[in-house]
């Protein structure tokens, strides 16, 4: 970690100058500068002192913060191909998340696993071809451009009603994959 830059952004966040800090913590511009380049390293005594005045504490000055991943290459997904069903994890581990999506390709005729009933709720959006919805003893036809959202309080899978391949995007909250 970087003190002296830390303490510089927190500084001009709060829009003070050094000599401002300085007064504040009954200490020089000098010696501000010289943590700031790190030329000089302050007493815990006096950095708590100078986190006071920034608005902060050693806690959250030390708490290093990680950023989370937001994009996700094609190279990242996580592949399963099995008996005409292609499933692809658009995001890895995501089942630390509060929601899991997963792109899912099947021929003609084949269906998914049936899935047994959890909580939580799913939604998938087909971008190819013709599916059914199976929920319970129910079926409903799902096509390229519409989507599907349901309760996953019942026995349910997804059957490939057309000719070719279906595409579609699932994604089940909380993760069920």
């Amino acid at each position: 970690m970087d003190l002296g830059k830390k303490i510089k952004r927190m500084r001009n966040q709060k829009g003070l100058t050094q000599e401002e800090l300085a007064d504040r913590c009954e200490l020089t511009k000098g010696y501000i500068s010289q943590l700031e380049n790190n030329l000089n390293s302050p007493s815990i005594a006096t950095l708590t002192d100078i986190l006071s005045a920034l608005g902060s504490n050693l806690s959250e000055f030390f708490r290093e913060e990680t950023e989370e991943k937001v994009v996700f290459s094609k190279n990242e997904f996580i592949e399963k191909d099995a008996d005409g069903v292609l499933l692809n994890w658009l995001i890895p581990n995501a089942q630390k998340n509060m929601m899991e999506p997963i792109s899912v390709e099947l021929i003609e005729g084949v269906a998914t696993p049936e899935d047994i009933p959890h909580e939580g709720e799913e939604f998938g959006y087909v971008l190819e071809g013709k599916i059914a919805v199976v929920l319970g003893n129910k079926h409903y036809n799902c096509k390229k451009g519409e989507a599907f959202y349901y309760p996953a309080n019942k026995p349910h899978y997804i059957l490939n009603k057309g000719k070719g391949k279906a595409r579609f995007l699932w994604i089940s909250t909380p993760p069920n994959f």
